[in-house]
């Protein structure tokens, strides 16, 4: 080690342990394998947590003691799901660990990946190792060759054990004696003997279930049936607050399915459905890594173990299942992986945001994502059917938007925020490790200070210094700690660059793209987008980033009745308001789309649609009003010019038409087109005298 404070240390020394370990943490790794040895094996957690006593007698004060036990109840075959074993394996290659204390080298590790790991770290950071067998130096060759012997019969003793214990299951299995699970609807009993249920409602509900079926031949179509009739099915509680409890639930398809696909309702004790396959373990995950085998590859089948409802019955039922699953794959498979060519854009990235399953496309039309989770799972009602373009016009905005550059630069704000945050931060730490550094060096000055007669004020010296020191090094630990945490980065001139130059040139390309191209432009931001009808004019499309992050933003897509569009209400009141205005339905139109309101099929209004409202809600508009009146502002209609004169209102109109009236009489309204002629005696006597005239002559 280049610290000279380490110096190497010969095997033949009897004390490893040095001021250099002194003055590091010692810490105490603390485990059991399972919750059951936690619960019950309380002699062993005893010892273990002795180890702590053990520290403190070769010289490590009670605050340099750290003890770990956040592993209780977990195998040590790996190290995945043991946060306990990774914090110690972070703080010894951090240097700040001196010691690390396990009661043997199998609650460290089973496994030999783990445990020279370990090994491997200590030594290059001088970290000693101690079981109830003595203390090692990993560096050390001695020490080194008996801790990995250690290590080596740890990893055996594990393998011969777990050995045993699958030599005497699989003996019990081969007998039939092996105690599975039963499921709801079979009992065992004291004896070991397994029954039905002697409920016999729970005996009815599982027969009536194989029986509906064998006769719809879908589990679907089951599910749909026990909606229909309110038939709830039966579940023994295996967990959960009502652990061992019988409770009556809504059908749903899983619970269905495990009806129709367990083998123990046909009679027969089966052992390895589902087998450990590590291909498919996720890391971090313990239940993972099982794979459902098919009945060839079990482990053990045996038939008239338990109560049969029909094996017969059973093997047809597996038949048609596989059948459905085959069938549901050929329809689907088309709508499934890579971007295809459809219009929709959404296509394998959009979810329901009501039941959370994936939304499949339904090219009508107009292309649509329809999700009917809820009718596969529960026998409802469809989840949704959305406008498909609308939503996709909005997603496409919202990309353009997340690549323009002003977005860029407010990503470079707030890069650069986190940059001085992060000075900020580590600037305070090296005041808070000056502090703490000028304090134990005042307590040290003040402690030699004194008379070393006085002991009662030297005694209370000597325990300040030692709590600033202690201060100290914690400071400074944490100050390491810190350190790791890697600074935030910004965007490099040439990855700033590059995005301009897309969010340039992508908006403008956008249409000579393939219906492909667009969906693998769009998924290389877009991780997922959750779709859910916020009211019946109105989508929230949610919008989750590759980076973690989401934005929301809002579809309006086109729907049947204009009496469902959001603020209709208003508007009908706003065309009332400008009805009386004297505006045209035009006018209206325009005036209406610039306030922001929409209709049921566009997000604008149309002078059709206003005419289709008014003639729904009896509006009129002002100059329609004038042509049935008699006068208008001092002048006559044409209706109140035929009242004057006793004759129809054709009459006046041909008169206007072929000159009769005289043109400098008449004027004609600029909205409604209809005619006002001005109210002059002389006029109406004039054309008294022509009615007269030419009716005499008729004569």
């Amino acid at each position: 080690m280049s610290n000279p404070e380490y110096l190497p240390m010969s095997s033949s020394r009897q004390h490893k342990i040095t001021e250099y370990h002194l003055k590091r943490l010692a810490y105490v790794y603390i485990r059991q394998s399972s919750p059951k040895q936690v619960l019950h094996n309380r002699e062993s957690q005893h010892n273990q947590y002795q180890l702590v006593q053990r520290a403190e007698k070769l010289g490590w004060k009670p605050e340099r003691i750290r003890v770990i036990d956040a592993d209780q109840g977990i195998s040590a075959r790996e190290s995945e799901s043991r946060s306990g074993f990774k914090e110690l394996v972070a703080e010894i290659s951090l240097g700040h660990v001196g010691v690390v204390f396990g009661y043997e080298v199998s609650r460290l590790a089973r496994n030999n990946g783990d445990w020279y790991h370990l090994l491997d770290l200590s030594a290059v950071f001088g970290t000693l190792i101690a079981d109830c067998d003595g203390i090692y130096d990993p560096r050390l060759y001695n020490d080194r060759l008996l801790l990995g012997l250690k290590g080596t019969m740890s990893e055996a003793e594990l393998h011969l054990i777990r050995q045993r214990l699958d030599a005497g299951r699989m003996s019990q299995v081969a007998r039939g004696e092996y105690r599975q699970r039963l499921p709801t609807g079979l009992v065992r009993l004291p004896d070991g003997s397994v029954i039905k249920d002697p409920d016999e409602q729970i005996q009815h509900i599982i027969e009536l279930v194989l029986a509906k079926f064998a006769e719809l031949g879908s589990c679907q179509k089951v599910l749909r049936y026990l909606r229909c009739e309110n038939i709830i099915l039966p579940r023994h509680q295996t967990n959960g607050a009502y652990v061992g409890e019988l409770l009556w639930k809504p059908p749903s398809d899983a619970a269905i399915y495990d009806i129709l696909r367990n083998p123990a309702y046909a009679g027969v004790f089966a052992y390895g459905r589902r087998q450990a396959n590590p291909t498919l373990r996720i890391p971090g995950r313990r239940a993972t890594g099982l794979e459902h085998k098919p009945m060839d590859e079990w482990l053990h089948l045996q038939k008239d173990v338990y109560p049969a409802y029909s094996w017969e019955q059973y093997l047809a039922n597996q038949e048609r299942l596989q059948q459905n699953a085959k069938r549901y794959a050929q329809l689907t498979q088309r709508v499934h992986g890579v971007a295809g060519d459809g219009t929709a854009l959404l296509q394998g990235i959009v979810a329901c945001g009501v039941c959370g399953y994936m939304m499949r496309v339904v090219y009508k039309h107009t292309p649509r994502y329809s999700c009917n989770g809820l009718t596969k799972r529960f026998g409802e009602g469809a989840c949704m059917s959305l406008h498909a373009p609308s939503i996709d016009e909005v997603v496409i905005q919202a990309f353009f938007e997340a690549i323009r550059p002003a977005q860029l630069d407010a990503l470079e704000a707030i890069m650069e925020s986190q940059k001085i945050e992060s000075q900020r931060l580590l600037q305070q730490w090296e005041d808070r490790l000056k502090r703490a550094g000028y304090e134990s060096h005042l307590a040290e000055r003040q402690y030699k200070a004194v008379d070393p007669e006085n002991r009662l004020v030297a005694a209370s010296l000597e325990r300040n210094w030692e709590e600033k020191l202690i201060r100290f090094r914690e400071t400074q630990e944490d100050y390491e700690r810190f350190q790791q945490t890697p600074p935030p980065s910004g965007l490099t001139p040439q990855l700033r660059e590059q995005f301009q130059h897309i969010s340039e040139k992508l908006p403008e390309l956008w249409t000579e793209l393939s219906n492909a191209q667009k969906k693998e432009i769009l998924r290389c931001l877009i991780s997922r987008v959750i779709l859910k009808r916020e009211k019946a004019d109105t989508v929230e499309v949610k919008i989750v980033w590759i980076s973690g992050h989401y934005s929301v933003s809002y579809a309006m897509p086109p729907i049947h009745r204009q009496q469902d569009v959001t603020d209709n209400d208003k508007m009908v009141e706003r065309i009332q308001v400008l009805c009386h205005q004297d505006l045209d339905d035009e006018e209206i139109a325009r005036q209406l789309t610039t306030e922001g309101f929409r209709t049921a099929r566009s997000l604008s209004v149309s002078p059709k649609a206003v005419l289709k409202i008014r003639g729904r809600y009896d509006l009129h508009l002002v100059h329609h009003q004038i042509r049935d009146m008699l006068e208008f502002r001092g002048r006559l209609t044409v209706r109140g010019l035929a009242a004057r004169l006793g004759v129809g209102t054709t009459w006046v109109y041909n008169h206007i038409y072929d000159g009769t009236i005289d043109p400098s009489y008449v004027t004609q309204h600029p909205k409604g087109k209809f005619y006002l002629i001005q109210n002059d005696p002389k006029l109406v006597d004039q054309l008294q005298e022509h009615r007269k005239h030419n009716t005499q002559g008729g004569i």
